[in-house]
């Protein structure tokens, strides 16, 4: 699924699931470094688990974060 993301620099965000866990995370924009970590922390991870993690991260004075804007691409998907 395509997730076209709000608020962060990061555009789109495309998630993998397979049997209710993560696959793959992939971010387009954003800063790189950082999101390949996002993605690598949460694979083998269900929704439900990081997105208890994730939901509410704010990203310096925004009202959202690349790792919120994932929390809200999984719930969408629920």
């Amino acid at each position: 699924m395509r997730y076209q993301t709000k608020g962060t620099c990061s555009t789109a965000i495309d998630i993998e699931l397979k049997d209710n866990v993560i696959e793959s995370v992939k971010f387009t924009g954003g800063c790189n470094g950082n999101l390949q970590g996002i993605s690598a922390l949460v694979k083998g991870m269900t929704p439900a688990e990081a997105i208890s993690r994730l939901k509410g991260i704010r990203c310096g004075f925004k009202q959202t974060s690349c790792p919120d804007q994932l929390a809200q691409a999984l719930e969408s998907m629920m």
